[in-house]
């Protein structure tokens, strides 16, 4: 009943090891950190500012090769559906990454995709890992062991910390995600708020129509399936867990516990 394979389709997903042999499927947060330092990371200490500073210039990085913005053209289209275009002397660069002027990537654990856009003021620390086509928009907070899949947005001055993006997953505008998972296709109305930390001391607890199962997580945020859609201004209690294809209508609390695949969720 709360495998992942109850929420979430696993067959293109990356980082899939993650969740193997779990009963729960809050265990692939259980293992992130551990994960995350096996990963083998890009040395890009030759190209990035030392310390986080931010980028004083565009770069595009395209295969083994490093260009300025100044030497290409970019057509600055939505990256997760493939219309970032990057030219060089009339030359297409296929798949190419653009990070814009005004990014702060901090540590040197940082694995970036084919075909991503980060936007200028964006923050990024290790570890983080971000799969291709994925845009990083403009003001986001990335405070280390995300991990973002295939096409995923992370919107403006949006907050992640600790939370694992499935493909497709778009938390576009003023979210917070804390100790988090956001399947396949799960969006996340603006202003959405992730939260993962209880007002009383101990783990977090999970409601079931069986009784309560002990996370054995003092930090657990929102577990959302495949294709949940939350309204603007929404909350979810720690400890919430969305079936496949839920809705949480606009401005609802969400109560923490299991609620179904299909659920509707209101005020």
């Amino acid at each position: 009943m709360l495998t992942s394979a109850s929420f979430f389709d696993l067959s293109d997903t990356t980082f899939a090891g993650l969740f193997m042999d779990t009963e729960q499927v809050w265990e692939g947060l259980n293992r992130l950190k551990s994960y995350m330092i096996t990963v083998s990371y890009p040395d890009f200490s030759h190209i990035f500012p030392k310390n986080g500073e931010p980028l004083a210039k565009t770069l595009v990085l395209h295969e083994a090769d490093v260009y300025s913005g100044a030497e290409v053209d970019i057509h600055f289209g939505d990256a997760p559906k493939g219309l970032l275009k990057v030219s060089r002397h009339g030359r297409p660069l296929e798949g190419a990454t653009v990070i814009m002027a005004g990014v702060s990537l901090l540590g040197n654990q940082i694995q970036i995709g084919k075909g991503v856009l980060m936007e200028p003021g964006a923050m990024i620390s290790s570890p983080t890992i971000i799969d291709d086509q994925t845009v990083i928009r403009q003001g986001a907070y990335i405070r280390g062991y995300c991990l973002f899949g295939k096409r995923c947005v992370v919107g403006h001055v949006t907050e992640v910390k600790h939370s694992i993006f499935l493909n497709d997953a778009k938390a576009g505008h003023f979210a917070y995600l804390g100790d988090s998972i956001l399947g396949n296709h799960a969006n996340l109305g603006a202003g959405t708020k992730l939260a993962n930390l209880r007002f009383t001391s101990g783990t977090v607890q999970i409601k079931t129509p069986d009784g309560f199962l002990d996370s054995g997580l003092r930090k657990l945020g929102a577990i959302l399936g495949d294709h949940v859609q939350t309204g603007c201004n929404s909350v979810t209690n720690p400890g919430t867990l969305l079936g496949p294809r839920s809705l949480v209508l606009p401005n609802t609390t969400v109560p923490s516990g299991l609620h179904k695949a299909g659920s509707i969720i209101r005020r």
